[in-house]
């Protein structure tokens, strides 16, 4: 057996070039890179087999593939330089700083993500213009299904967008989950003068009430977990609404807690009531913009201007 193996390995080397030592290291290369991807397909049917939740079985899956793929660069390094690991990372490590600029700041920002948790699969986040869900995590980027652009009030566009781990150290990063699961959302209403503000006013908040996030306890649960982990402080939680002055008519605001991804909805069912309401009320009309034009000799304005008569012969 012996006498086959190395009449194969001297075959090869005659026709190739390639030393016995060589054809030994590519030989092992295979079969730990084989060896490997088993043991990897393995640890992946059991996490489909062990775990249901999808998000759960997702970072089990890339966490499995990490580890696998982190394993194989030290075994294979092992084959080929043996025991001089520290030697050859003091000789390359100047030059990869240099060549290999963008990639290793992503390679550290991945490690910021993974240990700091700045945003997880599923959060919806926005940074330096670009706004969406995060679906994907990977060592160089992330992947976001895009909301807004030329589609209102956050709803998804379908557009994927692939953005660098290192943008984390470029731009501010917001995040619409984390912490506080809740955003503010604002819907102004413009009445005229002539309407009864005050009834307004009051339809306007038991409208807001009936569709505010924070009836829930799951809402109040949050915004407890948000006070103990970050300081923040909100005077009111409920909905309310703020009065001001326009050009055209009283403006009213409403302002009120919703889920991100709730927000057009939200809207959607608050503005339905009001018209609903309005209609009810024949001292309620909505505002806007309007021009009046004023005729003095007609309407007898003294003040004005006396009408202009023809030449005197």
């Amino acid at each position: 057996m012996t006498d086959k193996i190395d009449s194969i390995v001297l075959f090869i080397q005659q026709y190739s070039g390639l030393t016995a030592e060589l054809q030994v290291k590519l030989f092992k290369t295979v079969v730990a890179g084989a060896v490997f991807y088993l043991v990897l397909l393995g640890i992946r049917r059991l996490i489909h087999w062990r775990i249901k939740d999808r998000t759960k079985q997702y970072l089990a899956r890339k966490t499995a593939g990490y580890a696998t793929g982190f394993m194989v660069v030290l075994f294979v390094w092992r084959i080929w330089f043996g025991q001089g690991l520290a030697t050859y990372i003091g000789i390359l490590s100047a030059g990869l700083a240099i060549a290999l600029k963008d990639p290793l700041a992503n390679l550290a920002a991945w490690l910021y993500i993974t240990v700091r948790k700045p945003f997880s699969v599923g959060d919806r986040i926005a940074i330096n213009g670009s706004a969406g869900d995060v679906i994907d995590q990977s060592l160089f980027s992330f992947t976001l299904v895009e909301i807004g652009n030329w589609v209102d009030a956050d709803q998804s566009t379908g557009r994927i967008i692939h953005i660098p781990n290192g943008w984390l150290f470029q731009y501010s990063i917001q995040n619409y989950n984390q912490g506080f699961n809740f955003i503010w959302n604002e819907l102004p209403v413009l009445v005229t003068f002539e309407s009864d503000w005050k009834k307004t006013k009051e339809i306007l908040s038991d409208t807001a009430n009936r569709h505010s996030a924070v009836k829930s306890e799951y809402a109040a649960q949050q915004i407890r977990r948000a006070a103990r982990q970050y300081l923040i402080h909100f005077e009111h939680l409920t909905p309310i609404v703020w009065t001001d002055v326009k050009d055209s008519g009283v403006q009213l605001t409403i302002r009120y807690l919703c889920e991100p991804r709730r927000r057009r909805s939200t809207a959607s069912g608050i503005w339905e009531d009001i018209l609903e309401e309005f209609a009810k009320h024949s001292d309620i009309e909505f505002a806007y913009p309007t021009q009046r034009f004023y005729d003095n000799a007609r309407e007898g304005n003294a003040a004005g201007p006396a009408p202009q008569t023809g030449p005197q012969g």
